[in-house]
């Protein structure tokens, strides 16, 4: 679906209504929608559709997926929350995650944004370089 610039201009207006103290409001999100979907204006679905794409990357952007192979002590946990903070701004939402398949390290991804470190990704990357 082609989305008219108007639209995407009005999606982002309303998305940016949505923002409380630097932080996006549930709440608010949910009003924005409601509103939307009573008054129901022209390309309100267009509209509507690029909102929720803006949403979902505002969401990603905003949360920080750190794996590794153990989970981690509270210790390294509260430094890797203040290196992400001090990198990417205070409101993070942090997931950890705990998987053996990565064998040791981190990987850390913030939105776009990926650090990976873990032993797995190491091994890839030389058996990528060497099959080249």
């Amino acid at each position: 679906m082609k989305i008219s610039k108007r639209a995407q201009a009005d999606a982002k207006s309303l998305l940016r209504g949505c923002f409380a103290d630097g932080r996006l409001d549930e709440g608010r999100v949910r009003r924005a929608v409601a509103l939307l979907l009573e008054k129901k204006p022209r390309g309100y679905l267009a509209v509507l559709a690029h909102f929720q794409r803006r949403l979902r990357l505002e969401i990603q952007r905003s949360t920080a997926i750190i794996q590794s192979a153990i989970p981690l002590s509270d210790a390294l946990a509260a430094r890797v929350r203040t290196r992400l903070e001090a990198a990417y701004g205070a409101g993070l939402q942090f997931q950890f995650r705990a998987d053996p398949a990565w064998l040791g390290g981190l990987r850390i991804q913030v939105g776009s944004d990926l650090h990976d470190g873990t032993v797995r990704g190491r091994l890839e990357r030389l058996q990528e370089s060497l099959s080249a």
